[in-house]
């Protein structure tokens, strides 16, 4: 009945769909299967894609030749640039989205893309000869063959959803949970945990008021996620902001004892940056109130997200407390929050391809490393699905640096640091985040994509052209002056100091007051060449003049840091031998068996004098 496959794919969220179209895109004959083909990349939280860092991550994927830009973009019913406010290494985009046509959106997608098969069925258990996986088992007893298999599980594996005193297997509300596989791993030798993740209630938006909340209109000059000119809607929705207040906090309150979180039924630890409801007004009991997030599902669905609201409290409590927060007094709740515990498997027990070091050809990718949101799991399917495809291809890996991508800072903290709690990208956990901004993704990432054959010939000379471009926009400042007297009534106006000699354009744009905006409504013939080239050029050069010598400070600390990496350590090595080592570093260092010397001195445990014992090691 089936072909043998040269890679399978497990799930279809976020991370399978990434993985399935990758590796199809480079050639591999691909199966995807999952328990129910009507919820291929469900939004299963909020209809939403990017924001602070995880905005970064979509734009990575997209320059790299993934799909979840595009999708993001022509399902987009709100688009944001966050924090504007700072620095460019700051910008995030984000998109409000149409839940069920971003849903659709990717299903068409994969369909279209050849080589994609796909199959609805339960994955029970892994075909495993020796230490090498070589297929599949389902719940029908179907066997398929495979050289290479990515499991993409999500919130499935043993997931058991609460909803106060009441709970019941399920991996999303309405959807039964996956069983078999992990007590399959586990006898393998993989260790597992727990972990655990929640939803807010939905409500029926034509019950809300308005009137009283905080209207919040996206950016009125709307970006986008994709470096490709994909066509996208022509009109945004509005959100809006409200507030919980102390009754609503004294309602939920009476809940407690029956907070499956509170009394001690709920083992898994949840994320930190994203507590319940009831969480934040227990941890921060100083605080009268709480933002409220209200947003569409989409452009022709009632159905609206309660952001802020997340609960696993009774929903007769979940409700009462709801109609208590300004603009629902006579909300409508379709379906109540719940939250949901699940398997993972810390993601120490992977190489930084995202292959498992215990058995050979299977990768783990999305919720199952531990970690939380649909930017971080898309993008560990993509680079899962690559390597995949390379391994069974007998191809060079790929392994992302942190240096190059946020990617890469993502995967070297999964495997090398491992996290006991759902792990969450933040713009902080990137020492070079200066470098890996939103808008220069495609520069940095695009000739990856191009040389591994996602990206093609006409997509790879655009980026270079947009390179050109803004190097020869910055030329014409450092050789073209302005005149003082025709540009201090600006400088004047700007509140920035006036000139007394003329300076270089290219100083003059270095000051923070000043943008290329400003000094071409002053000067007609920047004018003139800014006319030339569009809107991301330009605000590419500006950031290149603003940011010169910070840039190139940074890229001294990363060539200083590149060559620990280089300084490779053979996989098999023994650490015990090496009695010059602490003990913890000894244990540390086998568990991890790190591919380089920069990534052992970032493993937790392991000191400075370790790694001076491993450098001189590494240098006999």
């Amino acid at each position: 009945m089936f072909k043998k496959y040269d890679v399978i794919v497990v799930g279809a969220g976020h991370a399978g769909c990434e993985a399935a179209a990758a590796a199809a895109n480079l050639g591999s004959t691909v199966l995807l299967v999952t328990m129910n083909m009507g919820t291929i990349a469900q939004m299963s939280c909020n209809p939403a894609m990017g924001g602070v860092a995880k905005g970064q991550i979509v734009r990575e994927i997209d320059a790299m030749g993934g799909y979840s830009g595009i999708i993001a973009d022509k399902t987009t019913i709100q688009f944001r640039m966050l924090n504007l406010s700072k620095g460019p290494a700051m910008w995030s985009p984000r998109t409000q989205n149409d839940r069920m046509r971003f849903a659709e959106e990717w299903r068409l997608a994969l369909e279209r893309t050849p080589n994609v098969d796909f199959w609805q069925d339960m994955v029970s258990s892994l075909i495993v000869n020796g230490n090498t996986v070589k297929g599949v088992r389902t719940s029908l007893g179907v066997e398929i063959e495979c050289d290479a298999t990515v499991l993409t599980n999500g919130t499935f594996l043993n997931g058991v959803i609460h909803i106060g005193e009441k709970k019941f297997g399920g991996g999303r509300t309405g959807e039964k949970a996956a069983t078999g596989l992990t007590e399959q791993l586990v006898e393998l030798g993989f260790e597992s945990g727990r972990m655990k993740t929640g939803t807010p209630p939905r409500v029926d938006g034509r019950t809300l008021n308005y009137s009283v909340m905080e209207e919040q209109w996206g950016d009125e000059n709307a970006g986008r996620f994709s470096f490709t000119d994909v066509e996208r809607p022509t009109e945004q929705r509005c959100c809006w902001i409200t507030y919980t207040n102390t009754n609503v906090h004294e309602t939920l309150k009476e809940g407690f004892e029956k907070s499956p979180m509170f009394t001690g039924r709920i083992k898994g630890l949840g994320p930190r940056y994203c507590p319940s409801i009831e969480d934040k007004i227990n941890r921060f009991a100083e605080r009268e109130r709480h933002q409220i997030f209200v947003e569409p599902e989409g452009f022709n669905t009632v159905e609206i997200y309660v952001n802020g609201f997340s609960t696993s409290l009774p929903e007769d409590v979940q409700y009462k407390a709801l109609t208590q927060i300004p603009g629902f007094e006579n909300a409508k709740m379709f379906r109540p929050g719940y939250a949901i515990e699940y398997d993972y498997f810390p993601p120490t027990q992977l190489d930084l391809t995202l292959e498992t070091k215990l058995v050979k050809n299977l990768f783990f990718a999305g919720q199952i490393n531990g970690t939380t949101g649909y930017e971080e799991a898309a993008s560990q399917g993509f680079i899962a699905g690559i390597n995949a495809h390379q391994k069974v291809h007998d191809k060079h890996e790929l392994i992302m640096k942190r240096s190059e991508s946020y990617i890469g800072v993502l995967i070297d903290d999964l495997v090398t640091k491992g996290t006991e709690e759902p792990y969450r990208m933040f713009t902080s956990r990137a020492e070079h985040r200066l470098l890996l901004r939103q808008d220069n993704a495609d520069i940095r990432l695009t000739p990856i994509g191009y040389e591994l054959g996602l990206i093609s010939d006409e997509r790879m000379n655009k980026v270079s052209q947009k390179v050109k471009n803004s190097d020869d926009i910055v030329a014409y400042t450092k050789n073209v002056s302005a005149e003082a007297s025709s540009i201090n009534p600006l400088l004047e106006q700007l509140a920035t100091a006036p000139l007394s000699q003329n300076v270089r354009l290219f100083n003059l744009l270095s000051r923070p007051q000043i943008s290329f905006n400003d000094l071409r409504n002053a000067d007609s013939s920047l004018d003139e060449l800014l006319s030339k080239y569009d809107k991301e050029t330009i605000e590419q050069a500006e950031i290149k003049i603003k940011y010169e010598s910070y840039f190139e400070k940074e890229l001294d600390i990363v060539e200083k840091m590149r060559k620990m990496e280089d300084k490779e350590i053979n996989p098999e090595f023994n650490y015990h031998n090496l009695v010059s080592l602490s003990k913890e570093a000894r244990e540390k260092l086998m568990k991890i068996k790190p591919r380089t010397l920069g990534q052992a001195s970032r493993i937790s445990g392991v000191s400075p004098s370790d790694i001076s014992v491993l450098m001189v090691h590494i240098s006999r």
